[in-house]
């Protein structure tokens, strides 16, 4: 395949990245304009999605996406929809703050539901359509300290495969992207917390907490997850819906 073919495989198309202005969304904002499509970068984070849009010709959309009653009446026009946004605590279930667990579920899984129903209507319209969130490997396996977090990674997955079905006759396809700990600020800000819970110094969080699992002994990069984001946005995975993606060195093998 020809780097030109590469660069031209989303030319046309509109997508949506939440969680935008950084981490795994900001690569797949930088990869799908890389490819042709023009960007919308959505943030809560104003400064930094305004900046990135800047960067790739693109537009921002400073969106608080906890403002759920806000997101019921929208309606959208991208081709694309990358759900990426996410936020994470490390505690156990007994300590678990009950509005931290409504927060997670809000930001991961109900504005999912939302962005999805508002972008439908004109995909099937179009009768195209790409569906891509971002799970994790904590949407096929559990981690303990996690509740919240892998209790709306498990409900992304259903949503992701009930969209798959109901979009399926519209050429609107589904998928989730199944990533173990990338090298992102929200796996960074958990080793503290973690090494608190487990005892362990800070600088071992990674190869006794992080990596135990994983057979490939490293951090997932941004650009790895955002090239099969870019993939299966594309119309050769017009055949691909329903699917969940591992990208975890092995850590789901086991």
């Amino acid at each position: 395949m020809s780097s030109g073919r590469l660069c031209g495989t989303l030319a046309g198309r509109k997508a949506l990245v939440t969680g935008g202005a950084g981490g795994i969304g900001a690569a797949c904002a930088r990869e799908f304009a890389a490819r042709g499509a023009k960007v919308v970068v959505a943030d809560v984070d104003a400064a930094g999605a305004e900046a990135l849009a800047d960067e790739l010709g693109g537009t921002a959309w400073a969106v608080d996406l906890l403002d759920t009653e806000a997101l019921a009446g929208l309606s959208l026009d991208c081709d694309i929809l990358v759900n990426n946004a996410g936020i994470q605590k490390v505690a156990p279930i007994e300590e678990f703050d009950p509005a931290e667990f409504r927060r997670i579920l809000a930001l991961m899984l109900e504005a999912p539901f939302l962005l999805i129903r508002a972008a439908l209507p004109h995909m099937y319209a179009q009768g195209f359509g790409r569906i891509i969130n971002l799970s994790s490997v904590h949407g096929l396996r559990a981690s303990a300290f996690k509740s919240a977090y892998v209790s709306a990674k498990h409900g992304l997955e259903g949503l992701s495969k009930v969209t798959a079905l109901e979009g399926g006759p519209h050429g609107v396809t589904s998928n989730c992207i199944n990533p173990g700990y990338v090298r992102t600020p929200l796996v960074e800000k958990q080793l503290a917390d973690q090494a608190q819970l487990h005892g362990i110094p800070e600088s071992e969080v990674l190869a006794k907490v992080m990596l135990t699992e994983s057979a490939v002994k490293r951090l997932v990069e941004p650009a790895e997850v955002a090239s099969l984001a870019a993939w299966l946005a594309s119309d050769d995975a017009g055949m691909v819906t329903g699917a969940g993606y591992t990208m975890d060195g092995g850590w789901s093998a086991r």
